[in-house]
């Protein structure tokens, strides 16, 4: 896989030009980089897979409209938050058509933090996992505050929400984690006593 550090004003000229070599490269840089992104919004890897398809098409799409001096990485992943925030509304907006009533609840909010030492001791990989376990709203919210850095209140704009459900989205979230994270260390805890 090339770097996106490759990722030159000369490579995106040839691909408003239509280059299929250069897209074929950019697509192979953006995976990279756009994927996880994709995976963190996801439940399974085929709607990340189309998903990133959705953003790649946009990226492409934009390109020509965007200054020479683009800092793309920020931008690409701009666009690919922006695609999954329109795709989850086009699925809410479906689901409430089809179930004829309104899934979110309007809720006051007590704000928790995530502050658990063993966190530290645990892998990528299984966080991400955990956080894809999350019911999807929940974790929608979660990485655009935890990962992506959004505020509430941006987050409440673009996922068509009240501040205080993202908020209480957000705390629920951590503390299914906290709990998650708490079973595993006791898990852990249990074996190492067992193996002594």
């Amino acid at each position: 896989m090339k770097k996106p550090d490759n990722i030159t004003p000369e490579l995106l000229a040839k691909c408003v030009k239509e280059d299929r070599k250069a897209i074929q490269v950019l697509y192979e840089m953006c995976f990279g980089i756009l994927m996880p992104v994709c995976v963190r919004y996801h439940t399974n890897e085929e709607d990340a897979r189309s998903s990133f398809h959705l953003a790649f098409m946009k990226i492409l799409k934009s390109l020509k409209d965007t200054p020479e001096q683009l800092n793309f990485v920020p931008w690409a992943k701009r666009i690919t938050i922006n695609t999954l925030i329109d795709e989850y509304r086009k699925q809410r907006n479906y689901s409430s058509k089809v179930t004829g009533k309104e899934t979110e609840r309007e809720l006051e909010v007590q704000g928790s933090h995530f502050e658990n030492d063993g966190e530290q001791e645990i892998g990528y990989e299984l966080i991400l996992k955990l956080v894809a376990e999350l019911p999807e709203l929940t974790a929608r919210v979660f990485n655009l505050f935890v990962v992506e850095g959004y505020s509430h209140k941006e987050i409440a704009e673009m996922l068509e929400m009240s501040e205080g459900t993202s908020k209480w989205h957000l705390s629920t979230g951590r503390k299914i984690l906290r709990e998650k994270l708490e079973t595993i260390e006791k898990m852990k805890t249990n074996r190492l006593k067992v193996a002594l």
